[in-house]
């Protein structure tokens, strides 16, 4: 058995109880974001911004590209790529939390972005087909994975040849933290 696969329920538990207990974050992932990007989206998309750093930076977004944001959350970095693949390219936020998926599709509805749409799903097992999208972005969110190498394989399935993979996220040498620390329901939803 694949060590990422052990405890997958129950780590998926603690992120869901960590985050349905948020009640306006406050946006602690707003100061990845420039000025204008902040502007350009509605003010509870920053608002609930919750990511570790900026992947649209590194994406090198064009017009009619297709993008997948896996663990979404409220759809800040979405509706930002919506905004730089349009008026042909779209963008697709998956999240599992219903909640996060429910926010993401008010504020894209307030920003119009009309090529922007939320899927409720794991990042385990994408609602999207084989080769369909030319650049994924995560922020934050693979470490949230009990099941990293399995999100791995879903982002090679549904990337068409030549896309991009593009990810800030957080990473942890295990060997320098005490089994307390690795296994406490902070260091995985924290």
């Amino acid at each position: 058995m694949s060590r990422d696969l052990m405890y997958s329920d129950e780590i998926q538990e603690l992120v869901v109880d960590a985050y349905q207990g948020l009640d306006a974050p406050g946006g602690p992932g707003t100061r990845f974001y420039t000025d204008e990007q902040l502007a350009a989206v509605p003010a509870g998309a920053a608002e609930w911004a919750l990511g570790v750093g900026a992947p649209l930076a590194w994406a090198d977004l064009g017009a009619g590209e297709a993008v997948a944001d896996l663990g979404c959350g409220a759809g800040i970095d979405t509706l930002l790529a919506a905004a730089l693949v349009a008026p042909t390219g779209w963008a697709v936020g998956v999240d599992f939390l219903p909640e996060m998926v429910e926010r993401a599709r008010a504020f894209a509805a307030q920003a119009g972005a009309d090529n922007a749409e939320f899927h409720r799903a794991q990042m385990e097992s994408l609602p999207l087909p084989n080769a369909s999208v030319d650049v994924i972005i995560s922020n934050g969110s693979i470490n949230l994975s009990a099941r990293k190498s399995r999100v791995l394989a879903e982002a090679y399935r549904v990337l068409r040849p030549g896309g991009r993979l593009c990810v800030t996220d957080l990473t942890i040498r295990e060997e320098e933290l005490p089994s307390e620390i690795l296994t406490h329901p902070s260091a995985w939803a924290g």
